[in-house]
């Protein structure tokens, strides 16, 4: 089985991608959805005892914590530090259970693949890509997003040019939906062909 990691930076339409590669038949790990499950439950004591009050009703408040941890490198190291190895217990589940259905590609779906080295342990590298300015426009409409949130969170993401030329293949959301689904069925076959190369 070929394991594609998908990346991309904020509001590059890269939910988008995922959803439309699951839409071709292709399995999919989420992993913003499996930090979310993290935050409702394995993850919740040890996030509290290292940030103590950024937790409620036994979930992971995430606007507490996003407000503890966005602007202070160290803290947002130590949350890593703790939500890093349950993801990876969960991805590795993920791709077993892809890996017995048949599944000749799977896809794992991570915001910062680059920025966490998880490109060692895919085959190959999906980049999502539209202009700066389509880019900036999709995320400032989104609930409790400022310039200020927006630029914290673009320096922690490695730049999209960079991204793009550390791919094995670019999709470009800039034109709707259609172009999409044609690039992602000429990756497929292209994924079916290439040699395995995970670490």
């Amino acid at each position: 089985m070929i394991v594609l990691g998908l990346t991309g930076s904020i509001g590059m339409g890269k939910s988008t991608t995922a959803n439309l590669f699951a839409e071709a038949g292709v399995p999919v790990y989420d992993a913003d959805a499996a930090v979310h499950r993290l935050y409702e439950g394995e993850a919740v004591a040890a996030i509290e005892a290292a940030f103590p009050g950024t937790t409620a009703n036994g979930k992971v408040d995430r606007n507490r914590l996003s407000a503890r941890v966005v602007h202070d490198s160290a803290a947002m190291r130590r949350l890593e530090e703790i939500v890093h190895p349950m993801l990876g217990a969960s991805r590795h589940r993920f791709l077993q259970d892809a890996e017995q259905s048949g599944a000749p590609v799977a896809v794992v779906d991570v915001p910062l693949l680059f920025e966490t080295g998880g490109e060692k342990r895919v085959d190959a590298v999906v980049v999502v890509t539209t202009s700066a300015e389509l880019q900036r426009e999709r995320i400032l409409t989104r609930p409790n997003m400022t310039e200020e949130k927006l630029d914290a969170i673009l320096a922690r993401q490695m730049p999209d040019a960079e991204k793009r030329k550390r791919a094995h293949f670019v999709v470009d959301t800039s034109h709707g939906l259609d172009p999409v689904r044609l690039r992602i069925r000429d990756i497929l076959a292209e994924a079916a062909k290439l040699p395995p190369r995970r670490s």
